[in-house]
């Protein structure tokens, strides 16, 4: 007989810890397991295309070079996603059933170690250190490039120098006044003249333009105004910037075939040259939500290659010999994409056009080969290109607006009810225009929609009619006015092109009036103070989730895109305003009603900045009318009330000597102290001091009292190149709460 088994009672206890033992790492095994099949399981039958997530996760590295401070930060961020890719290899052996989940943890690290590396080495390939200092003189330098700028009566130069004391080779931007150098230069000409330099410079204010960031990336290292009379010392080669001449001879010739109005429109867009574009016009199309039509990107290129694509498939089909011979579309294919090229060529080549021309290419090339030409991995494969090549671009508003754009109609036209709305069926002509003038305005609305919290995000103001508006502008421009301009050049070769100038310039009129018209209704125009990155990057994660999904899921997206655009259009405004010199300050009155500004003078760049970042319209008032304010020749006292606190402001607007104890003084009894000039360590406010000194090293101030929060210009900077404080070193400006 078999040994019979002892009663479960009769058995000795079990040690202390046994069963955490034998059942611990099972338990955690098993819920791992568990959530890598839900995992697995959702990745295969989410039915999505990977590529574009590659591209997403390489933009993610790029993003996070800029984010992060210093070159330490950026080798531990690639560090960390080594190990996690490395990390992958230990999972294949222990889970070879996800194989989804494996290549995402191993792919995707990679892909953002990769972006973080392509930025970081760009910026130390192009990126050229600013000029130390102001310098004023007679310079001789060599022009590399010309751009008219009519509207603004002044050409700009980009010259190749070098840098006054230290001999280094160096590139600056020059602004000439008058309009008469672009006529009288050519590219490789060496010149003399007598002008003023600066280094690019830095935003005035956290959350305003970033030239120097942009300079940077251009390899400039500085800009400046001519003051004096430009002298030719030698001229350059025959034939050295042919095409940045070819360019500029296209703009001067359309400027003497059509309207002083239009030209600058027609030569935008045929060149891409915006700079003989009127001020009020250029802002009737940017309020109106039509700017779009004025930079050569997606519409001007698709135009241009589809003409000749259609052009050449039925041209050539009235050859039969030829077309019982060749294949028809390749060959419009090859025509569209050498006027692609060329388009943008001669255009400048700037990113947007460049993105559109390799967006055209893939198109074609997906024509030929009998597949889908506008997909999401056509569009990912572009916008990987753009980055690889400029991974600068990705904080910019041409990119997030181009791309953000396509990435929506794309969206909208493969989701299955618009895909059952705009398929074939039997109905009426007068149905069909009602169907497609419907998706039109619905394709319309969802890509403002997109693009308004960007536009809210860097420029602080959005059009809110530009759906409606762009219903008209964008036929009358793809349709009539660029076919014309087209033509119109084309026959001036034989001397017959004016009745098509006058036509387009009749056309251009009905754009310019489409725009001033809806600029100018009722609030046609929303403006609002700067908002947080933190809330631009939560709308950005929700409409990638909801633009790359497919089905349910992509719901997901939807609130955190809302939550992003709504922190953005509630942001309030800095109650102080201060610039990184301290001689511009601005008020925000209780409520957002009225700024109350240090220094009045008209419009200009300080003025611009400070109402932009407090989200307001109209004029300024002088600070001292603030109420009870109480002023001399040397300071400003105030009172600012927010909700139950008090607090009691000193501004410096004199440069005279005061005496110390006097100042002394007055600084007891204020809680911020805004100069300037350098004050002294005896004058010690309650909250904070933001003289020239400290000025110098946290640039520009924006102060909320409720929450007791600064930001300062610094904070967003780190220890990029472009960034140059007085003391690098400097900790982070943090004040103690009152």
């Amino acid at each position: 007989m078999g040994t019979q088994a002892a009663p479960l009672e009769n058995l000795p206890p079990a040690p202390r810890g046994a069963a955490a033992l034998q059942h611990g790492p099972w338990n955690s095994e098993s819920h791992l397991s568990r959530g890598l099949a839900a995992l697995e399981r959702f990745l295969s039958e989410a039915g999505f295309d990977r590529g574009p997530w590659l591209t997403v996760a390489f933009g993610t590295g790029i993003i996070a070079w800029f984010g992060l401070p210093s070159a330490g930060w950026w080798l531990g961020f690639c560090g960390l996603l080594c190990a996690l890719a490395v990390a992958s290899f230990a999972l294949a052996a222990r889970c070879r059933a996800y194989p989804h989940v494996r290549r995402a943890i191993l792919v995707l690290p990679l892909l953002m170690v990769a972006g973080c590396l392509a930025v970081w080495a760009r910026s130390e390939i192009v990126g050229e250190l600013p000029l130390e200092r102001p310098i004023a003189g007679t310079f001789t330098a060599k022009v590399l490039d010309i751009q008219p700028q009519p509207a603004l009566e002044r050409d700009r130069l980009i010259l190749a120098m070098r840098e006054p004391g230290s001999g280094r080779a160096i590139k600056v931007r020059v602004n000439v006044p008058g309009s008469g150098i672009a006529s009288r230069v050519n590219a490789g000409d060496v010149l003399r003249f007598r002008g003023r330099l600066m280094p690019p410079a830095p935003p005035m204010l956290p959350g305003a333009y970033n030239f120097a960031r942009t300079a940077w990336f251009s390899g400039l290292a500085g800009s400046g105004t001519v003051t004096g009379e430009v002298e030719v010392v030698q001229r350059g080669s025959p034939g050295g910037g042919w095409l940045s001449g070819l360019r500029r001879k296209l703009s001067a010739h359309i400027r003497t075939r059509i309207g002083k109005d239009g030209a600058g429109i027609a030569g935008a867009l045929v060149t891409g040259d915006r700079g003989g574009i009127a001020e009020t016009d250029d802002q009737a199309m940017r309020d109106s939500g039509l700017a779009h039509l004025l930079s050569v990107s997606g519409l001007h290129v698709s135009a241009v290659v589809g003409a000749v694509y259609v052009l050449f498939v039925r041209g050539l089909a009235l050859f039969p010999w030829l077309a019982l011979r060749v294949r028809l579309p390749i060959a419009a294919a090859g025509a569209g994409a050498l006027a692609g090229v060329a388009y943008t060529l001669i255009s400048g080549s700037e990113v947007p056009t460049v993105r559109s021309c390799i967006g055209a290419l893939l198109i074609l090339g997906a024509l030929v080969l009998g597949r889908e030409g506008l997909s999401l991995r056509m569009l990912a494969v572009t916008a990987f290109c753009v980055l690889l090549l400029w991974p600068e671009a990705v904080t910019g508003p041409s990119f997030q607006m181009s791309f953000g754009a396509v990435l929506a109609l794309v969206a909208l036209s493969t989701a299955e009810p618009i895909r059952r709305f705009v398929a074939p069926r039997d109905e009426s002509l007068a149905m069909r225009m009602l169907r497609h003038v419907a998706m039109l305005l619905l394709t319309g609305f969802v890509i403002d929609l997109v693009l308004m919290p960007i536009g809210l995000f860097h420029f602080h103001r959005a059009g809110l009619y530009g759906a409606l508006a762009n219903v008209f502008a964008i036929p009358l421009t793809t349709f009539i006015i660029m076919p014309l301009l087209a033509g119109a050049l084309l026959l001036d070769i034989i001397g017959a092109g004016w009745p098509l100038w006058w036509l387009a310039d009749v056309a251009i009129d009905w754009l310019m009036g489409i725009a001033h018209w809806f600029a100018s209704r009722p609030g046609s125009v929303t403006i609002l103070p700067s908002g947080g990155t933190g809330a631009f990057l939560v709308f950005v994660a929700g409409g990638i989730w909801l633009g790359l999904w497919n089905g349910r899921i992509r719901w997901l997206g939807l609130p955190f895109a809302i939550m992003g655009a709504g922190l953005l259009a509630t942001a309030m405004p800095p109650d102080i305003l201060v610039s990184s010199d301290g001689r511009h300050v601005g008020l925000v009155e209780s409520g957002g009603a009225r700024l109350f500004v240090l220094r009045q003078g008209g419009k200009g760049y300080a003025r611009e900045n400070l109402m932009e970042l407090a989200g307001m319209e109209g004029e300024p008032v002088a600070l001292d009318r603030w109420p009870g304010a109480r002023c001399n020749r040397d300071f400003c006292a105030f009172v600012i009330k927010r909700e139950d606190a008090k607090w009691r402001l000193l501004i410096s607007r004199g440069r005279d000597a005061v005496p110390e104890r006097a100042l002394a003084a007055a600084c007891d009894r204020s809680d911020i102290i805004i100069a300037d000039r350098w004050l002294p360590s005896s004058c010690r406010p309650r909250w904070f001091k933001a003289d020239r000194d400290m000025l110098q090293r946290t640039g520009g101030l924006a102060v909320h009292l409720s929450s007791q929060q600064v930001d300062t210009v610094a904070d967003s900077q780190g220890a990029h190149g472009w960034w140059r404080p007085v003391t690098p070193t400097a900790a982070r400006f943090s004040p103690e709460p009152r």
